[in-house]
């Protein structure tokens, strides 16, 4: 007989994403630090510095940076205004959830205009049409402002998320003009009568050099786009949980919180 296992407590989904988060970016960053390091591994040299590879990518590379740098904007955006902390800090959801649990609407809308936030923001709206008088407090319209506000949330966020697939779409394309201008400067140099190897060399080098920079722009646009989509839809389902939670708490439905007596109470 095979000896009983003692059983284990498992590993909630969410917490494992955001591990699985971590260690994704991680490796990201070690793969784009392991690049120059593997070309001086299979001994490929250049005196060239960046700025001079720069300069010979033409006229397509300033355009490129400018995205370069809309992308840095957005990504510190989300970086910053996407945390958990930020969407709901843990002190006011341990003092809301207090004053849930006694039903003093009155200092938690109070507390709500104090500390605005999104989840205190949605909160407030929610506590507007709370009635003692009516069945479960008015519960039901309670939860579908809660839900409605927080799609209506998450979807205006969402468009500055989609800023970065938007540049990690354009960005190949962009290097493709950049490598069309290369060929086209090359040929003319061929029509021209120039057949040496330097004379078409520029025109190649620019091509290529533009096609580099698109999809070095595309590849870490791609990235953090999926990365803070990820991180917006956990942060937003935790941010309704937690609602959904001061709700029971106030109906008396979450455990360990008063069972609501059908008596009416004034309404605050």
């Amino acid at each position: 007989m095979k000896p009983n296992k003692l059983p284990t407590a498992p590993r909630t989904r969410l917490h494992c994403c955001h591990r699985c988060d971590h260690w994704v970016m991680l490796a990201f960053i070690l793969g784009l630090l392991a690049i120059p390091n593997s070309a001086h591994a299979m001994g490929v040299s250049s005196d060239k510095s960046l700025m001079d590879l720069y300069k010979e990518g033409g006229p397509i590379m300033h355009i490129i940076a400018l995205c370069s740098v809309a992308v840095t904007s957005v990504g510190g955006y989300c970086a910053l205004m996407f945390r958990k902390k930020k969407l709901m800090p843990p002190a006011l959801v341990t003092q809301l959830n207090g004053f849930m649990t006694q039903r003093d609407l009155q200092s938690a809308y109070s507390l709500c205009n104090t500390s605005p936030c999104m989840m205190t923001d949605i909160l407030a709206g929610s506590l507007t049409k709370a009635n003692f008088e009516r069945d479960m407090y008015n519960k039901s319209a309670m939860e579908n402002h809660i839900s409605d506000e927080c799609f209506r949330n998450e979807t205006k966020m969402m468009v500055v998320v989609n800023y970065m697939n938007t540049f990690a779409v354009l960005a190949p394309m962009i290097g493709l003009l950049g490598t069309t201008a290369g060929m086209i400067t090359s040929f003319s140099a061929l029509t021209a009568g120039k057949a040496e190897a330097t004379d078409l060399a520029k025109g190649i080098g620019e091509a290529l050099i533009a096609t580099a920079g698109g999809l070095l722009l595309a590849i870490p646009s791609m990235f953090l786009y999926f990365f803070f989509r990820g991180l917006l839809t956990s942060n937003m389902a935790d941010l309704h949980k937690t609602l959904s939670h001061m709700l029971d708490l106030f109906t008396g439905e979450a455990h360990g919180a008063a069972v609501p007596t059908n008596d009416p109470k004034p309404q605050a």
